[in-house]
């Protein structure tokens, strides 16, 4: 069955008693993952977020050790899976040391070979997003991953992303060289990941909030509670729609192959 990331991200803005509630409210809404993101402001180059407000944001939402225990014990007590992305080795070493057996290197570190055969080494499962990298840059990334699992990610970093960018063709390449490929969402609404599950992904990340009108870039195209119900909804009426029942006629109709057949035959 196709599992779903909610990407909570820093959408809590530095608020972990806010970012308990998107934890309960992903996990009631049936997500397979409440994901963060950990970094250190310390180590944040100057960029375009010193002129945009994002620096501010990032101070704000920089999650302590002490964070990142107060958030993994919420997802164990809601059971839904604890996930962060990670921007450096110091970023991984932390989620190790606190025990964490899965990690997601996201896009802008997908070409970091040095973070990519630490989390190698580290980590039982790599979640390795794709959206700034070319193919065979790709193939060198993940011809460093062979202890961990790796799920392959296909995403546009485009935030928010149109459908015409979705390029879902290159999804279905990145199937051809490993078998657990998946779409990082950044189209507002589910019907575009709905779209990626019906041609094979067996994973969706989707940005997730619970109030748009919370601060930050991410919240404004995040999807909201009902949204991401009706998601995990659908991938399991899709699930039951494909048990196979063999070739023959499901043993409820037998009253209606004998009652029914033949009924306007009457003389």
């Amino acid at each position: 069955m196709t599992k779903v990331i909610a990407e909570i991200g820093w959408n809590h803005c530095g608020d972990i008693e806010l970012a308990k509630k998107f934890i309960i409210s992903a996990s009631k809404c049936g997500a397979d993952y409440a994901k963060f993101q950990t970094w250190s402001t310390s180590r944040l180059k100057p960029g375009a977020w010193d002129d945009d407000g994002r620096r501010e944001i990032y101070n704000k939402a920089e999650l302590s050790k002490e964070d990142h225990l107060i958030l993994m014990d919420c997802c164990n007590k809601n059971n839904i899976n604890f996930l962060s992305s990670v921007f450096s080795i110091m970023d991984a070493e932390l989620l190790s040391e606190l025990g964490c057996a899965e990690v997601k290197i996201p896009s802008f570190e997908s070409r970091n070979f040095e973070l990519i055969k630490y989390c190698n080494k580290h980590f039982k499962t790599i979640f390795l997003s794709t959206g700034t990298s070319s193919l065979d840059e790709i193939k060198e990334s993940i011809s460093l991953i062979n202890k961990a699992s790796l799920y392959l990610m296909h995403c546009v970093s485009v935030y928010p992303q149109e459908y015409s960018e979705s390029n879902l063709p290159r999804m279905k390449r990145l199937m051809k060289i490993t078998k657990n490929v998946g779409l990082s969402d950044h189209i507002e609404g589910v019907e575009s990941s709905k779209i990626a599950i019906g041609e094979g992904a067996k994973i969706i990340e989707k940005h997730f909030t619970i109030d748009k009108e919370l601060p930050g870039r991410d919240n404004k195209f995040s999807i909201l509670p009902n949204q991401l119900f009706d998601l995990t909804k659908f991938i399991k009426n899709r699930e039951l729609m494909f048990k196979d029942w063999g070739d023959g006629y499901l043993v409820k109709a037998k009253d209606s192959r004998i009652n029914y057949t033949g009924r306007f035959n009457g003389k």
